[in-house]
């Protein structure tokens, strides 16, 4: 297929026929890296401490949807495909796959992994895992991934996955953390197994406490899952989390509040290491209901308040200014020639006045847990708001059961979005009518068009023009806003051994610490 569009990075003969030639172990890594996983050695108990974990988590791949379920996920499954170090595609338990068209995709199942069972995994289990999140009974957060999906079936060592138009992106989709393989029986699975193909076994886990895993001793990746043990720690509170970290309770930290680098720095006990990407803060409002169904009142909440402060003071710097786009620089079809959004008390009064209003009152819910100063962030915005007539009122709501009670609950509250390798998994994901995790709530006719157009188009020029479009869309008739994008900070013991190169596409090396890093 001589016009197929294929992520940045990435080949078009790596696109279509899969690396099988990487190796087992599926990893790319530059020289540096490659010499440094050379050095790593077996043995340790790793401890980590997240700023994230509920009671109510679950099993089900699914309904996985903060850093604590992916993290433990990572250690105890495996995909299709994997996001490697430096963002390209490479093999997981899909050894290679192809497309002559972009409609019909084989993915060539690896042989010779076996469940923590014992049970061997086989291309039934593939089909059963993927069809998980399919038909109208799916709970899945991923279940629009799967709404063009037409068929599924097994052929030999391969599964095959019929689309109903072409999409070169769905390899990529295939490496979403929400769709692990899992044993199967009669053609499901159990999605409260804790079985899985990954480097650890489950000895215990406690949702919202804490999950102890042992290493697998028949693990298939050989230079991978370093540690003998991994304990992980829900630490919501983020100075607990620094003091968990300064006394040598764990051994890493996410969230690492900025304005406390220095702190962290001067004991010497540590090391920071801030990623930049796609990831994002964002204040959702809910496109449903009064005064957010008015994309005047939207557009003056955009206005009235100031991006760079924000990056500044709640960021330290880390990160960037956003212009309401969830795509972000690293994206391949980023817009970056959009205009950009400032504060503009005076835009944002005539914003209101065309919303027939001289006044707004609104009330922004926020909770650290949805990101590491988030609360300031909410008053900084609703300091700077004032001066364009609008006040609001800042409600700090609990940590403890903030994506239960808050999120996609109240109307106007915090969130963070780790981004996308792909425009379409990103829109596909939170912004699609309907898709379950669409916080806002947003639907808009020609955005929807757009999306089924896009991942469809061959012409590289057409679909840079659509996605381009989209953006717009988003940036200025969404109902989020998206004031920067965050770099990943995190903090390690100084005996913590990682790779030269530590993953963008999420946090913790793209979930992935617990196999990728080792005990120096």
């Amino acid at each position: 297929m001589t016009n197929l569009i294929l992520p940045r990075g990435i080949s078009r003969r790596g696109l279509l026929q899969g690396a099988a030639a990487i190796g087992a172990a599926g990893l790319i890594l530059p020289a540096g890296a490659r010499s440094a996983m050379a050095q790593a050695k077996k043995g340790g108990v790793f401890r980590i401490g997240l700023g994230h974990g509920s009671s109510t988590d679950s099993y089900d791949p699914g309904l996985w949807e903060q850093l604590y379920v992916q993290t433990f996920a990572a250690a105890r499954v495996n995909y299709l495909v994997e996001i490697a170090a430096d963002g390209t595609l490479v093999p997981e338990l899909a050894e290679s796959w192809s497309s002559a068209d972009g409609i019909t995709w084989a993915f060539a199942i690896r042989q010779g992994v076996t469940f923590h069972s014992g049970k061997t995994m086989t291309p039934d289990d593939v089909v059963a895992s993927l069809n998980h999140h399919r038909g109208d009974a799916s709970t899945s957060a991923v279940k629009p991934f799967f709404d063009p999906v037409t068929d599924i079936k097994v052929d030999g060592q391969n599964v095959i996955v019929t689309l109903n138009a072409p999409n070169a992106d769905f390899p990529y989709l295939m490496s979403d953390y929400h769709i692990p393989v899992l044993p199967s029986a009669d053609g499901k699975i159990d999605p409260n197994t804790s079985d899985g193909t990954g480097g650890y076994i489950v000895e215990s886990y406690e949702p919202g406490v804490q999950a102890t895993m042992n290493r697998n001793p028949n693990y298939w990746k050989a230079d991978r899952a370093h540690f003998d043990q991994i304990i992980m720690l829900t630490i919501l509170d983020p100075a607990a989390r620094l003091n968990a970290l300064m006394t040598g309770e764990v051994d890493l930290i996410d969230q690492v509040d900025p304005a406390s680098i220095s702190l962290l720095e001067s004991r010497g006990v540590s090391r920071i290491i801030s990623v930049s990407g796609n990831a994002h803060y964002v204040f959702p409002m809910d496109a449903r209901a009064a005064p957010f169904n008015d994309n005047n009142v939207r557009l003056a909440l955009k206005y009235a308040f100031d991006r760079q402060e924000l990056v500044d003071k709640i960021l330290a710097g880390h990160g960037s200014v956003s212009n309401d786009n969830p795509i972000g620089p690293a994206n391949r079809y980023f817009h970056a020639e959009m205009e950009a959004k400032t504060y503009d008390p005076d835009k944002a009064k005539f914003h209101l006045k065309e919303a027939g209003l001289d006044t707004l009152e609104v009330t922004l819910s926020a909770a650290n847990a949805a990101f590491s100063g988030a609360v300031d962030a909410a008053v900084l915005m609703s300091e700077k708001a004032a001066a364009a007539g609008i006040t609001i009122t800042v409600d700090r709501v609990p940590d403890d059961g903030y994506w239960d009670n808050v999120w996609m609950k109240k109307p106007f509250c915090a969130s963070y979005w780790g981004g996308r390798p792909v425009e379409d998994q990103m829109f596909t994901t939170a912004y699609a009518a309907g898709a379950a995790w669409n916080e806002s709530f947003w639907d808009n006719a020609r955005f929807n068009e757009l999306l089924v157009a896009a991942r469809s188009e061959l012409d590289d020029t057409k679909r840079r023009e659509m996605y381009h479009e989209m953006q717009q869309l988003v940036s200025f008739e969404g109902s989020t806003i998206i004031p920067m994008y965050n770099n990943y900070v995190m903090a390690v013991a100084n005996n913590v051994g990682t790779p030269e190169k530590i993953s963008a596409n999420w946090n913790l090396d793209g979930f992935r610490c617990v196999e990728r890093w080792w005990f120096a």
